[in-house]
């Protein structure tokens, strides 16, 4: 999520097409995406929700539709992602018996029927969009009223040591820049979320190379599709320069790549909602919202 300066925006063109090709080798790559998405699911062991339907919004290639599936049998679950290849991918590796839908689209205008979720689960996904406050408006719109929403996204110290490396190198802009917890907190709070709580944990990964961090981060498609990015493939001259920045950073014969995790959840409610009258929902029809 972009910070208010229009250089820090995501090029939505440029984060679909970097997940696009990521697709087919994605869940080789995503450890730390693995490892928070079922903490995140863990987390609804607090909660006490029978959902009937499930958003799993920027599912990639369901690897955690396949856990909350698991998780409420019952459920029927939509996968909704920016990349079609992801949801290829996702419908090829889900289980036969499990009741998932598929849907292409965007976070900041979602083609679904307001009041239709029960559960919207959202794993690292929101850090790609650039109006928090209309990802979470279009979020509070779809979930019914006393819904449940479960996320997880980036802090700002994510890759500090990458960010630091670069500016080692130029001066223009490498890595994405994230929102603090607080700021997502005070978003909750304008629109609308009862009893919202967050906290923050930090990962670290550890690499034998810097190249090694920048292969995982292109396999899993976590490029830098801001619009005041740097242009164009690093030369040989200013990668050598990254290198030896980065070795600043080695510890123990291994370089650190620091990854802040907001762990969020909020209940829905309030003037977004609007029940509907028998308490049903069919799918595909009337859950998607037509476009003009």
């Amino acid at each position: 999520m972009s910070s208010g300066n229009p250089s820090f925006f995501m090029e939505k063109r440029a984060v679909r097409r970097a997940f696009e090709q990521a697709a087919a080798g994605y869940e080789t790559s995503a450890v730390l995406q693995d490892q928070v998405g079922a903490q995140l699911i863990e987390r609804l062991d607090l909660v006490k929700l029978e959902p009937q339907w499930i958003l799993d919004m920027g599912s990639g290639t369901g690897l955690q539709s396949r856990r909350l599936n698991r998780r409420y049998p019952r459920a029927r679950l939509l996968a909704l992602d920016l990349a079609s290849n992801m949801l290829q991918q996702a419908r090829r590796r889900k289980g036969w018996r499990q009741r998932q839908y598929f849907c292409q689209g965007d976070a900041e205008d979602l083609p679904l029927a307001t009041a239709s979720i029960d559960l919207l689960y959202a794993n690292m996904s929101m850090q790609w969009c650039n109006d928090l406050d209309q990802v979470l408006r279009e979020f509070a719109r779809v979930l019914r009223p006393g819904g449940l929403l479960m996320f997880s996204t980036l802090g700002p110290d994510t890759l500090k040591e990458l960010r630091q490396a670069f500016a080692a190198v130029d001066d223009q802009s490498h890595v994405s820049h994230f929102i603090d917890m607080h700021d997502i907190g005070d978003a909750l709070v304008r629109q609308g979320y009862e009893m919202p709580v967050l906290d923050v944990e930090h990962y670290q990964l550890t690499y034998a190379a810097v190249d090694d961090l920048l292969r995982d981060l292109r396999n899993i498609g976590a490029t830098n599709a801001a619009a005041g990015r740097a242009r164009g493939l690093l030369t040989p001259r200013r990668l050598q320069a990254l290198r030896q920045a980065y070795e600043g950073f080695r510890a123990d014969g291994r370089l650190p790549a620091t990854y802040e995790v907001v762990y969020g959840h909020a209940w829905g409610g309030g003037p977004h909602a609007s029940p509907h009258e028998d308490g049903g929902i069919v799918f595909p029809l009337t859950r998607l919202r037509r476009r003009p």
